[in-house]
């Protein structure tokens, strides 16, 4: 008798760090409703882009997000900076900001193994499935104020969350993380200029 060979595992679904399944977009936005959190969800084609979001939604009202998850050279936590979606930055200038020397984007892998998402689906949302203290999130002030809704992937790209900017902090509060807010100027390059 022959046997075929297994497919070998996806690496996107290797086990979290936290050891427990991860969380369906289903199981996120029940959560949501559960702690009385107003959440609209629209389904919609992948996107993989903030060229390719903007797109499709044209002059959707709220704060619109791109998401940057980052690995420390030292160890320490990964962090997910949550930034407003127009927003130019250098990642060692954010991560000098948030007191990190330096660091790289994460890998897909590592990706999966703390937040539960593949790339493209990097979200805040994405915390439910992040072992408190594992992961540092960071959101871009300019996110959270003065807007009624902050729209962000339910941890897949195919669809997006409209939340208010509280329910969002409310959620990952919950969740037992402590968001960060980030004063950033305007544009933060790689260099600062000598005072």
């Amino acid at each position: 008798m022959q046997h075929e060979n297994p497919t070998p595992p996806d690496p996107h679904l290797a086990p979290l760090a936290s050891g427990a399944p991860a969380e369906t977009p289903e199981g996120l936005l029940a959560r949501l409703a559960a702690l009385g959190i107003a959440a609209e969800t629209v389904r919609h084609p992948p996107l993989h882009s903030v060229a390719e979001s903007k797109a499709l939604r044209g002059s959707l009202p709220g704060a619109h997000v791109k998401n940057l998850f980052l690995r420390p050279r030292d160890p320490g936590p990964c962090i997910l900076a949550v930034l407003e979606e127009d927003r130019r930055i250098s990642i060692n200038a954010l991560l000098r900001r948030l007191g990190v020397p330096r660091g790289q984007l994460a890998p897909a892998g590592m990706l999966w193994a703390e937040l539960g998402v593949r790339p493209g689906s990097v979200t805040p949302l994405g915390m439910v499935n992040a072992v408190p203290g594992r992961v540092r999130v960071a959101i871009d002030r300019a996110v959270l104020e003065g807007v009624e809704r902050v729209h962000v992937h339910p941890l897949v790209n195919t669809a997006t969350t409209a939340l208010a900017p509280e329910g969002l902090l409310r959620f990952l509060r919950a969740l037992g993380h402590a968001p960060e807010l980030l004063d950033l100027p305007e544009d933060l390059p790689e260099t600062q200029p000598a005072g």
